[in-house]
């Protein structure tokens, strides 16, 4: 038992001292950025000065998260097929914004998506609505994130019930996590703006690249690169058979003697598949990323590099899912994690034990964590740039202070902001750890895809748009999916639901995307058709802007 003990704090050790090589990397960068953000173009755009590749790379630092490079492939090593559609509807999602978003958005706007949203509006309304909306899909987005970093940090250091690590034990380890989590994306966002979290993006999308491309290979190795093999083992493993690699295991699920409970079950994975790949194209903290290149044409190479490397990743997805459940096993990944959230670690470990033993295997687990880590803190940097630029340029300078705010103000406020978000965030995900994570992130999606995205295109191609037509489609796109998921299976009223002891629930879909997407532009088109307001001048000038870059640079200058 002492030789296991030693064994297991000698992991530990290794692990946590990754941790720390990778924030100590991380704030160097960021205290570099800091001397080079003066103006608030550098700030909230990192001076527009990223190439193409460089925007993508980050781009894939953002946007694979934890939830990504964890949860995808725990569940797939639990579902099969089922757990691949989340890559699959992730992926897809960046065609929608490759062909509809990122040039027209990188040239009509300057800092946040409000930019273009109001360009040819009533300022203060519209700024004010699509800065709640950003704050709340980030919110939603950043709890998620961090609650998992708790949960995350407790797991990968091996603290079991009734064990301490550095006098910590499992409990304490995850508010700690999460408040290490919620500082650094502060310090990182107030000192380093747009230019220090889009290097640590980069440098987090070269790790997981590298982390997930070294896995797949040890696994592959372990099958001779036969991949029918592994899918062979990985389906006699999850005692499912051939069924593990068909749909029906955990989406769409066909009740015998129900017909109703299996319609709303088909129902609802359309559902979902709409909200992840409607919602990518709404996400605040993703679309900011088109402004931080100098140029439309590197706007759509920076998309390209992106699907690129997500792409690869999900791909790496199928063999970690399949491998971890071919060798792990089901049963020990959920005795550790019943959403299966580690499975990639434990397969990390057990391909290094395969391959070298104890030493190697303990080596991986340590790569594998702080690559995990890095994910998040990627993606909670990316968060709070987005969350601070829209209360600092959109709320403060355009509504409070009707545009009259210096850039050093701005810059100022958005700091301020940045540590608020943090310290909500901080407080609400040590309240929120028991919510379920995955449910957090579909909210968010269904969130940018119902008020988000409507508003953004019908702002960019339809002419009779107005302020009372944004207002309303913001709004009604964001109350109806809240709303929807409060009166839903996940909220109450069900096995698993967040809430019990009570049973609100009334309406049988999980995901609310496939009713609050069509509201959402419902809102917006009635809220347009009620006001007489139009501005033909205006939008010619948007659609020049918008399809040529003409002025595009005066709007950053100015």
């Amino acid at each position: 038992m002492n030789l296991l003990a030693e064994e297991a704090g000698g992991n530990r050790a290794l692990t946590f001292g990754m941790f720390l090589a990778f924030i100590a990397v991380t704030l160097a960068v960021t205290v570099w950025a800091s001397r080079h953000t003066r103006s608030a173009t550098d700030f909230h755009s990192g001076g527009r000065q990223f190439s193409g590749l460089q925007n993508g790379f980050a781009i894939g630092g953002d946007y694979m998260s934890a939830a990504s490079f964890l949860g995808i492939s725990g569940m797939i090593a639990l579902y099969g097929y089922d757990g691949f559609l989340y890559s699959i509807g992730f992926l897809v999602a960046w065609l929608v914004a490759l062909l509809l978003v990122a040039e027209l958005l990188r040239n009509s706007g300057r800092f946040t998506i409000a930019d273009v949203l109001s360009y040819r509006m009533k300022q203060r309304p519209v700024r004010t609505a699509a800065a709640v909306s950003t704050i709340t899909v980030s919110i939603f987005y950043l709890l998620a994130q961090m609650v998992g970093a708790g949960a995350l940090i407790a797991l990968l250091l091996g603290i079991s019930p009734g064990e301490t690590f550095l006098g910590m034990d499992a409990e304490t380890a995850k508010i700690v996590g999460i408040i290490v989590v919620g500082l650094l994306m502060t310090v990182y966002v107030s000192f380093g703006g747009m230019k220090g979290t889009t290097w640590v993006q980069i440098i987090n999308a070269g790790m997981l690249m590298g982390g997930a491309i070294l896995i797949s290979l040890m696994v592959m190795g372990m099958y001779d690169f036969n991949f029918n093999s592994l899918m062979g083992d990985a389906a006699r493993a999850s005692g499912e058979g051939k069924s593990f690699l068909e749909p029906g295991q955990f989406y769409g699920k066909e009740v015998a003697g129900d017909a109703l409970q299996t319609l709303w079950n088909k129902l609802d994975l359309i559902s979902l598949g709409l909200a992840l790949v409607l919602g990518t194209a709404g996400l605040p903290h993703v679309l900011i990323r088109f402004y931080t290149v100098p140029e439309a044409k590197a706007a759509r190479k920076s998309v390209n590099w992106g699907i690129g490397l997500i792409g690869t990743f999900y791909l790496m997805t199928l063999i970690m899912g399949f491998g971890a459940a071919a060798i792990v096993g089901k049963n020990a990944i959920t005795e550790q994690n019943e959403a299966g959230n580690t499975a990639a670690p434990q397969l990390a470990e057990s391909v290094g034990d395969y391959f070298g033993g104890s030493g190697l295997a303990a080596i991986m687990l340590a790569v594998i964590a702080a690559v995990a880590f890095a994910t998040i803190l990627s993606t909670v940097a990316g968060l709070t740039i987005a969350s601070s630029s829209s209360l600092a340029h959109d709320f403060y300078n355009s509504v409070l202070r009707k545009g009259q705010a210096s850039e050093q103000e701005e810059v100022r406020v958005a700091k301020f902001s940045a540590l608020g978000v943090g310290i909500v965030a901080i407080v609400l995900a040590i309240f929120a750890q028991s919510l379920n994570v995955a449910f957090l992130v579909a909210l968010a999606f269904a969130i940018a895809a119902s008020a988000n995205l409507p508003t953004l295109l019908l702002s960019l191609f339809w002419r009779r748009f107005n302020t009372q037509g944004a207002v309303a489609g913001i709004y009604g796109g964001l109350i109806s999916a809240v709303s929807l998921v409060i009166f839903s299976p996940v909220f109450s009223g069900s096995e698993g639901a967040l809430v019990t002891g009570i049973d609100i629930n009334w309406f049988p879909l999980s995901n609310p995307g496939l009713v609050s997407i069509p509201l959402g532009l419902l809102c917006a088109v009635v809220g347009t058709l009620m006001s007489s307001e139009r501005n033909d001048r205006k939008f010619a000038e948007l659609q020049v802007r918008a399809l040529t870059g003409a002025g595009a640079e005066k709007a950053a200058e100015h």
